[in-house]
């Protein structure tokens, strides 16, 4: 494993190895290739964060599917901001289609909450949220987070598409705050 990294004014140190993050993202797509096997998925990237899971996760995926992606924004440096704006929309038609919402973390819930009201109104069959990270711990809100690469504690992580301050996201770990 690595050692301790910096970027910019913050020191961080190792957390998930790449070949665990890998091995759990497989694990997950082949429960996702059987759960949804009879559908055909549209697979809803939320950028920027979720770019290398999503690419991992999709590598995986057998079943017949679509991939889309939205960005949207709620946090500031190293705390959510409390917002969520919605800077690039749908173009795809979703009445009736089983979307897969593709997230990097999950720790409040206020981002895919916010994403899945947005898909209820455009009339969904169903939603479902795959997620590398989860932080079970702060995640109090009800909609059902189906598949988790890894649970977390309440701590602020970078690496594997996560950022701080526009940086680390190319990490191939996860990397926790020193």
């Amino acid at each position: 494993m690595s050692k301790l990294i910096t970027l910019k004014d913050k020191q961080f140190k190792p957390y998930i190895l790449e070949c665990d993050i890998l091995e759990a993202v497989k694990k997950m797509a082949n429960v996702i290739n059987v759960e949804l096997k009879n559908d055909l998925p549209l697979f809803l990237v939320v950028l920027n964060g979720a770019f290398m899971f999503a690419s991992d996760l999709l590598k995986e995926i057998t079943i017949p599917c679509e991939v889309s992606f939205i960005k949207v924004a709620s946090y500031d440096g190293v705390g959510s901001s409390g917002t969520v704006n919605e800077l690039i929309g749908l173009n795809e038609n979703l009445k009736g289609r089983t979307v897969v919402i593709v997230e990097d973390i999950i720790d409040t819930g206020l981002t895919i909450n916010r994403i899945a009201e947005i898909l209820y109104l455009k009339e969904v069959k169903q939603i479902k949220v795959a997620t590398a990270l989860l932080k079970p711990d702060t995640y109090k809100k009800d909609l059902k987070i189906n598949y988790v690469a890894h649970k977390i504690k309440n701590e602020f992580v970078v690496g594997y598409g996560l950022d701080y301050l526009g940086y680390g996201r190319n990490l191939k770990e996860v990397y926790i705050l020193a």
